[in-house]
């Protein structure tokens, strides 16, 4: 459904956000360890989530990334969602054609329009802070065991 490029970085946010819970800051040695992700390319893509200022970046020995508590509830998934993956999820095609709208839909046009609409919906009232709370409790996790 996402982009892998946004599947990285909403666990990359998650596990931030559970450990910014905590009052720590993480290298991004540790995101990848704990999201399994490719080091360099979660790297570029939380770099991407920091100048859109969903995340924030200290440099040196005692820096990391971290998210403030208090911005938590109001980082809502459609805002990584749009930073990564722009609004292409909401518009274009379910079936990858180039055209496909009401006048002239696709056979899945019409099935995709509600998906669509209860994912923008599920995106927009889903905040980060839900997210790692439910990693915090053990009642979510970023990684098969």
């Amino acid at each position: 459904m996402f982009s892998k490029a946004c599947e990285y970085g909403i666990k990359a946010i998650i596990y931030i956000a559970s450990q910014s819970m905590q009052g720590r800051r993480v290298k991004i040695g540790e995101v990848v360890e704990h999201i399994d992700s490719p080091e360099a390319f979660t790297a570029k893509i939380v770099g991407a989530l920091v100048k859109e200022n969903i995340v924030q970046s200290v440099t040196g020995p005692y820096g990391g990334f971290y998210i403030d508590r208090h911005r938590m509830d109001q980082i809502m998934m459609i805002d990584i969602v749009s930073a990564i993956d722009g609004d292409s999820i909401f518009n274009g095609c379910g079936l990858g054609l180039k055209e496909c709208d009401d006048e002239q839909p696709c056979p899945m046009h019409n099935k995709f329009v509600q998906i669509r609409a209860d994912l923008k919906s599920m995106l927009n009232s889903t905040s980060i802070l839900e997210l790692a709370q439910g990693l915090e409790t053990g009642k979510s996790t970023l990684m098969r065991l």
